[in-house]
């Protein structure tokens, strides 16, 4: 038996030898459970995160074929198509060429179908728009978007459910809203019997 395993068995047979035996198992046993630990947690903390972020999964506007709503969910209407005056507003037209829909300041606008971005910034009375080029001389059009809130560009192909921007009020509005239009060979139509053909009727 060598000098190192004798002074080691002469040491283990003392009482300090022996508290000193005890420490090292208590050490190394915390060491190996704090390890295991670690290894059993990651698990169910990457399973935890993944919950968390289908949560916080943006919602989706329903659709019926290749054409959905322009909001995500429940919505407040304003003014519709056709003589709405507004009290008040003195810039604000009488006869109204959209469909006016609200879920606050910063709701996400997304495309009511599937085309081509011919416009994305500011335009006209309606502040920072988007209009979108459906073919067949069809456009819809996005108004009083908030400023630096457009997430396409013009000449981009987008479908339905492309999120264009963020509600705000921009050019002639008066307050937070979506002013959401549609025009037939340049001229505006009323977007309620046109959605409701669509199988999407507007509130």
């Amino acid at each position: 038996m060598g000098a190192p395993v004798a002074a080691a068995t002469a040491l283990a047979n003392t009482r300090t030898g022996r508290r000193i035996v005890i420490g090292a198992v208590l050490f190394f046993t915390l060491v190996t459970a704090f390890f295991l630990t670690s290894l059993i947690t990651i698990p169910f903390a990457v399973a935890g995160q993944s919950v968390s972020t289908v949560e916080k999964a943006q919602p989706v506007p329903a659709a019926n074929g290749e054409w959905g709503y322009p909001l995500a969910g429940g919505y407040s209407k304003g003014r519709g198509y056709g003589h709405n005056p507004v009290n008040g507003c003195n810039y604000c037209s009488k006869n109204h060429q959209g469909y006016d829909m609200a879920q606050g300041c910063g709701a996400t606008i997304y495309a009511a179908g599937a085309g081509r971005v011919i416009t994305a910034g500011s335009f006209h009375g309606w502040g920072n728009t988007v209009r979108i080029d459906h073919g067949g001389e069809l456009v819809t059009l996005y108004g009083h978007m908030q400023w630096d809130s457009i997430r396409v560009s013009v000449g981009e192909n987008v479908t339905a459910g492309t999120p264009l921007g963020a509600e705000g009020n921009t050019g002639r509005s008066f307050g937070c809203h979506l002013h959401y239009e549609v025009q037939r060979d340049g001229t505006a139509i009323d977007p309620q019997p046109f959605m409701a053909a669509l199988g999407l009727p507007l509130k």
